[in-house]
């Protein structure tokens, strides 16, 4: 995560004295007052590095001041699931303590551990922390975490009510559909394939298997990664919820930006088209070995996961164009593009069915 000093006053949702206050008081592994740090990255949640009297790091979260959808920025789920995968394969900070009390500063928090390394969002990021051999190396620690956090057991962990069991797919393609067609009209564009790919992966939709944790968002960009190439957390879990891994490793093989793939790319410009990493393939053979999971629907759902993307896309540019949202330093053309060629990318993944 890039990095910008704030002075101690200037601490945008945080009431800084009540919060130091409830830390000192239930987080004994940390010493009040703190120095505060921005940390960017965090997804419009409100992320800090926390530095205190004895020199020990952490970082805190909160959710985005303003107006929220119900299950948006649920910083109670984070907490509850790096807690439960503490002493799992998978790596996550280390769960300090959650405040559920929105009088101390507005909103729920929660404080974590502040773990090595880097997120990797840009091919310049990539050039300045790993070389090429690690380069390697992060690619099989990415899918070797993936696949161990598809092979937790739920029920042991105490998750087994994270979410539903069944019809994850069914259910996000319904939700994602809906979003497209109710958006429409604010977008003043609709596309004859997103009904047809529809209409497509209803009637081919795989059998689902036994509910995993799926993360929805796993990327390079959500990864700590340090500079020998080992992943040293995974972040942001603020979605992740039960449901079909297969679908959740092929949105993480969709965002893996192959280096051969050019700007016609969904991803064109993604940490991963920096020379040195792996390619799709060999991660997909790899997490087979890891899982023994059948991947001969694997284009099912990776066309599925482009037409997820250019329906959520669809929804914030219709938010941009009705003027819901202010545009102000969006690119919207870039927008619109992303859009258009995920529903591409959706076509050719379709076509492997």
């Amino acid at each position: 995560m890039s990095v910008s000093e704030l002075s101690n006053e200037e601490l945008p949702g945080y009431n800084r004295a009540a919060v130091e206050a409830w830390v000192g008081e239930h987080v004994p592994d940390l010493a009040p007052p703190f120095t505060w740090v921005r940390l960017e990255g965090g997804h419009s949640n409100l992320t800090y590095e926390l530095l205190d009297t004895e020199g020990r790091e952490a970082v805190i979260r909160r959710p985005p001041m303003g107006e929220l959808l119900p299950k948006a920025h649920d910083m109670g789920r984070e907490f509850t699931i790096i807690s439960a995968l503490r002493d799992t394969p998978v790596p996550v900070a280390n769960a300090l303590g959650y405040c559920e009390d929105p009088s101390v500063t507005g909103a729920h928090f929660y404080v974590m551990s502040k773990v090595g390394g880097r997120a990797m969002y840009t091919p310049e990021d990539v050039e300045a922390w790993l070389l090429m051999e690690a380069r390697k190396r992060m690619g099989e620690s990415f899918i070797d975490t993936l696949a161990a956090l598809h092979s937790v057991d739920v029920a042991a962990v105490g998750l087994d009510d994270l979410g539903r069991h069944d019809a994850y797919v069914a259910r996000q393609l319904r939700t994602w559909y809906g979003s497209w067609t109710s958006s429409k009209d604010d977008a003043a564009f609709d596309d004859k394939r997103i009904h047809e790919l529809h209409d497509l992966l209803q009637s081919r939709m795989p059998e689902q298997g036994p509910a995993r944790v799926v993360h929805g968002d796993y990327g390079a960009h959500n990864c700590m990664v340090a500079q020998d190439g080992n992943l040293t957390a995974v972040l942001d879990w603020e979605i992740a919820t039960l449901g079909d891994p297969l679908a959740d490793f092929a949105y993480a093989l969709n965002g893996w930006g192959d280096p051969g793939d050019g700007e016609g790319s969904v991803i064109a410009g993604g940490a991963t088209t920096a020379p040195g990493f792996e390619d799709r393939e060999i991660l997909a053979e790899r997490y087979a070995a890891a899982t023994g999971a059948d991947l001969g629907q694997l284009p099912y759902y990776r066309a599925f996961n482009y037409f997820k993307s250019a329906c959520i896309l669809h929804g914030v540019y219709a938010r941009y164009q009705a003027g819901k949202k202010s545009s102000e330093g969006i690119d919207i053309p870039q927008l619109f593009d992303r859009m258009f060629r995920s529903i591409g990318f959706a076509e050719r993944a379709a076509a492997e069915l």
